[in-house]
């Protein structure tokens, strides 16, 4: 090969690498933000919104992890929350404690 193909080739390997690794710092980025419902999780009053039958939106609940109060948490995060007694989050509203 002659010098002008070697350094042609090396010239496209150095663009090719940059171009994937660009991409995967730009995939990881539109992910970071992410979001999503999460049901059961928050303290009374510290949901974000819909916390069911006689609430109206945020900072309604009126029971610790009300099944039917969403919180937006961390996309991917949810169901793995670290919450007492067993309970676990959910994407879907839940019929567990709920206000008397």
């Amino acid at each position: 090969m002659s010098n002008t193909v070697m350094k042609s080739v090396a010239l496209a390997g150095a663009v090719s690498a940059a171009l994937a690794g660009f991409t995967t710092v730009a995939s990881a980025d539109s992910h970071a933000g992410a979001q999503e419902k999460c049901y059961g999780v928050s303290l009374a009053g510290e949901n974000d919104c819909a916390a069911g039958p006689g609430t109206t939106c945020a900072g309604t609940s009126t029971v610790d992890y009300q099944g039917n109060a969403w919180t937006m948490v961390p996309a991917g995060t949810c169901v793995t929350m670290d919450l007492p007694e067993g309970r676990m989050g959910s994407l879907e509203a839940l019929d567990r404690d709920l206000p008397a």
